[in-house]
């Protein structure tokens, strides 16, 4: 019987232990319900006509990030590179990404709605949009992108304009 009270006892302070508020408190719970995601022009290192929203993280700092990038169709992206591995999944609409450092529609692959894919640091790809699409990017930062022919990258149309 003795035994039963002390396991009894223990049982409630453990299951106290995880009511208390205070433990909640201190931990981040959110949620991005479609119609609340709060969408922003893109980042001016990607050609105009995009929006983003950053769910988690920061994507320009190290850590952890996911963001989303709504894009309309027709939408392209010249042949670049990221210095991490790129980590993508396609929520609405077709992303069409092609491997190699010259743009070529016609070899690409297309990845609709519920595709995940991901290449590896330094692979050099372009893509292209069919209908507007939304694609959820995560992974770790900071995400850059470079360009393999710097003239197709927007920082520097905008510094020679």
């Amino acid at each position: 019987m003795r035994n039963t009270s002390l396991a009894v006892a223990t049982m409630a302070m453990f299951v106290g232990s995880l009511l208390r508020a205070d433990d909640h408190d201190t931990k981040e719970f959110r949620l991005y319900h479609l119609d609340k995601i709060e969408w922003k022009e893109g980042p001016p290192s990607l050609p105009p006509g995009v929006k983003i929203a950053v769910l988690e993280g920061d994507p320009s700092k190290e850590g952890p990030f996911v963001f989303r990038v709504k894009a309309p169709d027709g939408y392209r992206i010249p042949p670049h590179t990221h210095p991490k591995t790129e980590r993508i999944t396609v929520i609405s609409g077709t992303f069409n990404i092609g491997m190699g450092d010259k743009f070529d529609a016609a070899a690409t692959k297309p990845m609709p709605a519920g595709t995940y894919g991901y290449w590896e640091t330094g692979m050099k790809h372009f893509v292209w949009i069919k209908g507007e699409t939304v694609v959820q990017f995560h992974g770790i930062g900071p995400w850059k992108i470079e360009y393999v022919n710097p003239n197709d990258d927007p920082r520097n149309q905008k510094e020679s304009k």
